[in-house]
């Protein structure tokens, strides 16, 4: 495997998590269940926003919270380093 290959791969698995916290998350919210903490929900967030923002939208989970207006920060930074490496920048 090529190590951009690699990359895309982590980054797809990175996303898939996120969004799939975000989910559990929105779930255990509806059922007053055990949540999972806000900074946590960040932390992953930042490592795929990708995943994070499509949940935030598609479940309409943390859209209002002031903290979370930083996934799409998140995900503008992803977008601006993955072109940087494209164009051979970094």
């Amino acid at each position: 495997m090529t190590p951009v290959l690699a990359a895309i791969a982590v980054c797809l698995l990175a996303n898939a998590v996120s969004f799939l916290a975000y989910y559990r998350d929105k779930r255990s919210a509806k059922r007053s269940a055990w949540r999972t903490p806000e900074k946590t929900l960040l932390a992953i967030a930042l490592v795929g926003p990708f995943g994070a923002y499509a949940a935030m939208r598609a479940f309409r989970h943390k859209t209002q919270k002031t903290a979370f207006k930083l996934v799409p920060v998140f995900l503008c930074l992803h977008l601006v380093l993955a072109a940087a490496l494209v164009t051979g920048l970094v």
